[in-house]
């Protein structure tokens, strides 16, 4: 399992420990009984040492009755249809759950009185509300009822209180618990159904792809053998040999329309096996991380080309050409090794912003100019003493990104104000460029340059592929 460090934040360190005052101060206030206070940490306890839903709510409705001799019913909203229910008291234990709550029984965002009972609400996070829809419209998810009222007092009624928003804050991470176990059997499952629904589907398609290639050279074959007929038939000077020829010439094009088509389609699925198969793994869904493939290649040839063939008429269509000069040693110098499928999708969504965002300016002669290109370039040392690096650029011509967007240009969601009135997106495709230089052991970066913008990773030269075990 991987320790996250986060670096020192002084603000949020602050109000940490302006929070641990407060809830000093809090308690201190509150001068809960021994009695209280420990049937406050048997909670907590227990609601730890105690996996399951059911004997949480337990433990919520039997500590009141153990340590202060009070019984409880806990309710809570049935999140399907916002109902609220019964779910357990100290009574019958859960013999009640799902039961309707008594007439005059309704959810509050205050304590009230109703009969000989008291009822405090039960709220859930709200931190966490926004990241899992579990409830409607409000952060009250239940009410805990206790009783006799009559013989609680007024700090009784306090430590209730406060108990319930415990009740609230620990179910709700059981719940959210719950639902990552049901979220991750479904992954588990969708990835099974992935490979064998998709992926090995799809491995198919390469061989109804040879079939093609191979009926399109026996095409050529017969339409050799019916050019030799041809000649043969003009040197018996047939009178029907214009026509042939006429039909010679029209199957020649439709043979190469087919051919045309042929490359264009095994492209395709070559460029679609590669980011499907790259994405879909098992590893990744199975570790919750990208898990890389790595192996030496020559990144011109098996990346860069791949993608720009892909975009190079949409680029041409938009007016903007490529200067695809990369300089510096041949890629053979360069030891690399990089999961192909991965940064080919580096690669793909640079190209494709370069499509969208790349705009006209000026040389310095005036001229109007419109380009985009990429380039490499070795930084020695970069990732300390002998860690060489290569640092890879996709330029295109615009005005220049403000400070402020280009602090934020990598991250998730964040679109540039120009880009969102413009242009279709989510914001995703530099973040996702990020993520993938990362788990490399690189770096991304945006930088000015005269004529318009740069957008660069930084990969260390690597000697040895070493695969994930």
């Amino acid at each position: 399992m991987t320790i996250y460090c986060a670096k020192p934040d002084p603000p949020e360190l602050a109000a940490v420990l302006a929070r641990i005052r407060k809830k000093k101060e809090d308690y201190e206030r509150y001068d809960f009984t021994v009695i209280q206070d420990r049937a406050l940490r048997a909670f907590f306890d227990l609601a730890q040492e105690f996996e399951t839903l059911e004997n949480f709510y337990r433990i919520a409705v039997f500590v009141p009755k153990i340590f202060m001799d009070f019984d409880s019913c806990l309710y809570l909203i049935d999140f399907e249809t916002g109902k609220l229910m019964r779910i357990a008291d100290s009574l019958n234990a859960l013999g009640v759950c799902g039961m309707d709550p008594p007439e005059g029984v309704k959810l509050s965002t205050r304590p009230y009185e109703f009969g000989d009972s008291y009822f405090a609400p039960i709220r859930g996070n709200k931190r966490l509300f926004a990241v899992k829809a579990i409830s409607r419209a409000t952060d009250i998810i239940g009410m805990l009822e206790v009783f006799p009222r009559r013989h609680l007092s007024d700090k009784d009624k306090l430590f209730f209180e406060k108990y319930a928003n415990r009740i609230g804050y620990n179910l709700h991470y059981k719940l959210l618990a719950r639902q990552n176990e049901d979220h991750i059997k479904f992954i588990n499952t969708l990835v099974a159904d992935i490979e064998h629904n998709v992926i090995a589907p799809n491995i198919k398609y390469k061989y109804f792809l040879k079939l093609i290639e191979k009926k399109i050279k026996d095409l050529d074959a017969i339409m050799g053998l019916l050019r030799h007929h041809l000649k043969d038939a003009e040197t018996c000077n047939c009178p029907h040999v214009r026509q042939a020829e006429e039909v010679e010439r029209q199957l020649q094009s439709a043979v190469e329309d087919l051919r045309s088509y042929y490359n264009d389609i095994r492209k395709h699925f070559e460029n679609t096996s590669l980011f499907l198969e790259s994405l879909l793994r098992r590893e990744h869904f199975q570790k919750g991380e990208l898990v890389l493939r790595r192996r030496s290649c020559n990144f011109r040839k098996e990346v860069i080309e791949p993608q720009l063939e892909r975009y190079k008429e949409r680029l041409a269509r938009r007016g903007i050409t490529i200067d695809n000069q990369l300089g510096g040693v041949p890629d053979e110098d360069i030891p690399l090794a990089v999961d192909i499928g991965l940064i080919s999708q580096v690669y793909a969504n640079l190209f494709s912003n370069a499509e969208k965002y790349c705009q006209e300016v000026k040389d310095s002669h005036g001229n109007p100019i419109k380009f985009m290109a990429y380039g490499r370039q070795v930084l020695p040392d970069y990732f300390g003493p002998g860690k060489d690096g290569i640092k890879f650029n996709v330029f295109t011509t615009g005005p220049h990104l403000s400070s402020e967007e280009a602090a934020h240009i990598f991250d998730e969601g964040f679109r540039t104000t120009d880009a969102s009135k413009n242009m279709p997106g989510t914001g995703h495709g530099l973040h996702f460029v990020k993520k993938i230089i990362e788990v490399h052991g690189g770096e991304v970066g945006y930088e000015p340059v005269p004529m318009g913008n740069n957008f660069f990773f930084i990969l260390p030269i690597q000697k040895e592929v070493s695969q994930p075990s």
